[in-house]
């Protein structure tokens, strides 16, 4: 089934049916597919999907919901010693039982997705798939009606854990709700020590669960030996199947809000300066736009929103008394820290605008190249907390990059309009190019007369 030598020696493990005489087995608050539209499954490898959700996704089906099934690797890895099938022969295998196990869950050849990503170093593609992830639930419309359903981050295995953090931040990034199941958990883990409060029971009709052990079936090459030759053993024999043959599957529930995503961050520990802003004319053009666009010499309390390393923020401070700049990334914070160092009235913070915001009125609210990295309804929650927060004169700048944003719900056009559609204070000006729009909202009482 997976790549790493200790999973073709499984051991004794814990028996199923020690799991099922738990007595918490059954008593989590149960999960149903109420509300629910569009699934997206991601597996790690081929047959994830159909031990851990394989019942969830039928009974998906029997109900009319969409699902989509993701296959980050072919699996290729998972007899590193056979002699007499290569890891290029073994995708194309695997690739085939993938095939046929959807069509027992329901679901047509054209929603199954492979994506062909390395078997055994998952983590190091985790964003790329991430990206995938997000295409296919905006792609699907209404990602609060979406379930994201992944193997669980805390499985055991590192494709799996790496595919599960990926549908993470697929979910935060998309409004989508997170829906883990365990697969090696089952086998290396403990009862008694079992995060029984974060695991939901899902139960499953008579014909769910008889299509989920067709599908697991279709995987030959795991469940049975692919010849007598040692490298060739059965990977998943009777003691682990065993784990996935009831007709209870269970899930660990996270809302979108607590799912977590450090893209972002990760950026900024990669590189100094990720975004250019010492660099690119670019950026020093851009900018300049941002202060151009302002109504007014001075403010009274400016907050930017996304300060990143603070290389506007530096500029906004010499037009402001006071200055607030946040942003998310600890990593980038350091940087606009000690840009900002000394700067009178400039105060930096760690701050997560979708989670909370800084306390006081503003006059002036720079949203600069930031609002695409918030799902939708995390930038309506800004929106609606920077609404409350700006003072009667005061001024809301947007600026955002023109081009399509890969890995993300929204672009600079959605960012905007959404904005526009959602405050009740008038655009009074807008300037765009082919890479960048900036758009000033205000009052008509806070411009300023022309004639002053």
């Amino acid at each position: 089934m997976v790549t790493p030598r200790r999973y073709t020696d499984l051991g004794t493990g814990t028996p199923a049916q020690a799991w099922r005489a738990h007595p918490r087995w059954a008593a989590g608050d149960p999960v149903d597919l109420t509300g629910v539209h569009h699934l997206v499954v991601v597996a790690a490898h081929p047959d994830d999907e159909s031990l851990g959700a394989g019942g969830l996704v039928a009974l998906a089906r029997s109900e009319g919901v969409g699902v989509h099934l993701v296959c980050a690797t072919d699996g290729e890895g998972s007899h590193p010693d056979s002699p007499t099938t290569s890891p290029e022969q073994l995708a194309a295998v695997r690739a085939h039982e993938a095939r046929a196990a959807a069509l027992e869950l329901g679901v047509p050849e054209g929603r199954l997705v492979r994506l062909q990503l390395p078997d055994g170093d998952l983590a190091a593609h985790q964003e790329e798939l991430t990206r995938h992830l997000v295409e296919l639930v905006v792609a699907g419309g209404a990602g609060e009606r979406t379930v994201l359903v992944a193997p669980w981050r805390e499985d055991g295995h590192p494709d799996h854990e790496a595919a599960g953090r990926a549908a993470a931040a697929a979910a935060r990034r998309t409004d989508a709700v997170l829906w883990e199941f365990p697969v090696w958990a089952w086998h290396f883990g403990d009862p008694d020590t079992a995060p029984w409060d974060r695991l939901r029971p899902l139960a499953l009709t008579g014909p769910a669960a008889q299509a989920k052990q067709r599908a697991i079936s279709s995987h030959r090459s795991q469940v049975a030996p692919l010849s007598d030759h040692p490298g060739d053993a059965t990977l998943i024999g009777p003691e682990v199947l065993e784990h996935f043959a009831g007709v209870v599957e269970h899930l660990v529930v996270t809302p979108p809000t607590q799912c977590p995503d450090d893209a972002l961050d990760s950026v900024h520990r990669e590189a100094a300066d990720p975004w250019g802003v010492e660099s690119r004319w670019y950026e020093h053009r851009k900018r300049e736009l941002v202060l151009a666009a302002l109504p007014r010499a001075s403010f009274r309390r400016t907050l930017e929103v996304g300060c990143s390393t603070g290389a506007l923020a530096q500029a906004l401070v010499e037009r402001s008394t006071a200055l607030v700049a946040v942003d998310r990334s600890p990593t980038a914070l350091r940087s606009a820290r000690a840009r900002l160092a000394g700067a009178a009235g400039a105060e930096v913070r760690e701050l997560d605008v979708s989670e909370a915001w800084p306390e006081g009125r503003f006059d002036l609210v720079v949203v600069s190249e930031v609002g695409y990295f918030l799902s939708p309804r995390a930038l309506d929650r800004m929106v609606d907390r920077l609404a409350e927060g700006l003072d009667d004169d005061g001024v809301v700048v947007l600026c955002h990059w023109r081009h399509r944003i890969e890995g993300w719900a929204l672009d600079g056009s959605d960012v905007h309009e959404r904005v526009a559609r959602r405050l009740d204070v008038p655009l009074q000006a807008t300037y765009a190019d082919r890479d960048v729009e900036v758009r000033v909202h205000a009052r008509d009482d806070a411009w300023p007369d022309p004639g002053r």
